[in-house]
Parts: C-alpha cells; sequence; structure tokens
C-alpha cells in the first residue's frame, strides 16, 4: 500500500467516525438538505478556512483539520444524496444502507484519487495548502453554476464528480497539514 493510499485511509477513517458520532447525535436529519444546502454547507467550510489562512487568527474553537474533516463528511452526505434524493417525509433511513453508501462513496472517490495520483504524479504535493482551499472554492463555485442549470452540462464534469474532487484536496491538504505538525 502506498504512503498515499494509507494517509487517505487514515483521514477517512476520522471523518467517519465523526460521522458515526453526529449521526447517533441527530439521526438522519441532514437528509432532507437539497443537494444545494450541502454544497452551501461546504462553502461555509471552505470561506472559513480561507478567512482563518488570511487572518492567521481563529476565535470559535474549530481548528481547520476540523473544518476539513467536515468538508469530506458533507461531500459524502452530498453523494448520497445525489443517490437518494431528499425528503422531507422519508429522510430516514436504516443505518447498514447509510454506511454502505458512505463506504462506498469513500471507495470510489478513492480509486479516482489514486488514478488521478498516477497520471499527474502526485503533483498535490508540490502544492500549498492555501492553494487547494482555493480550488475548493473554485469547484463549489463550479457545482453552484451546474445547480443553477438544474444539473446540466455540455462537456464538463458533473456534480458527483466536482464533490469528489473536493473530497480529494480535503484529504490532500489534512495530509499535508499533518505532514507539516509531524
Amino acid at each position: 500500500m502506498s504512503q498515499t493510499d494509507q494517509q487517505f485511509d487514515d483521514i477517512v477513517y476520522k471523518a467517519r467516525e465523526i460521522f458515526s458520532v453526529k449521526t447517533k447525535d441527530y439521526g438522519m436529519a441532514w437528509r432532507i438538505l437539497r443537494t444545494q444546502s450541502l454544497t452551501d454547507q461546504i462553502f461555509i467550510k471552505a470561506a472559513r478556512i480561507r478567512s482563518l489562512e488570511e487572518k492567521k487568527e481563529s476565535k470559535i474553537d474549530e481548528s481547520v483539520d476540523d473544518e476539513y474533516l467536515g468538508i469530506i463528511n458533507y461531500c459524502i452526505m452530498a453523494m448520497i444524496q445525489l443517490d437518494k434524493g431528499s425528503s422531507i417525509d422519508n429522510y430516514d433511513m436504516d443505518l447498514d444502507e447509510l454506511y454502505f453508501l458512505y463506504d462506498g462513496f469513500v471507495k470510489e472517490t478513492k480509486t479516482l484519487m489514486l488514478a488521478k495520483n498516477h497520471d499527474y504524479g502526485e503533483a498535490w504535493r508540490d502544492m500549498r495548502v492555501s492553494s487547494m482551499t482555493d480550488l475548493i472554492l473554485m469547484k463549489l463555485l463550479r457545482i453552484k453554476q451546474i445547480e443553477e442549470n438544474e444539473g446540466q452540462t455540455i462537456v464538463s464534469e458533473g456534480l458527483k464528480a466536482n464533490y469528489q474532487d473536493i473530497l480529494n484536496y480535503a484529504v490532500f491538504a489534512l495530509i499535508k497539514l499533518t505532514e507539516q505538525q509531524n
């Protein structure tokens, strides 16, 4: 197993633990959210990260790491909503199905990451974390435009591919931040 492969697994394991605990605390209330609302939640987290990168000071007790982990989970939630749809009346889901979907989207996204790493030679390792934040924000603006176009694209990747890229950039940022701390 490559270093990136293992680092990806370690970070997603942390994100899944948080997702699991929050599911115990809040249930599946998030299932009523439309994907546009999840996009906005990811945007808020990414905008806070950028703000903290620029101000170098935080007044609330949530770290940049926590925000990136939140982005990972919101991306997976968005992919689940793209697959299952949102509903006020039928938002509950069997936990086995929920974690099957969560793990399936993680596996699919990791496979995409490994393929891109092969082709790009892990160029992300030479990037700044702040550039990854900016790329996440850019992808979110693309998603918002696709949502405004009712999910239709002419030549561009769709919503799911953009959520997967955002998830992978969040993982890469966390890998780099962890390496900087060690």
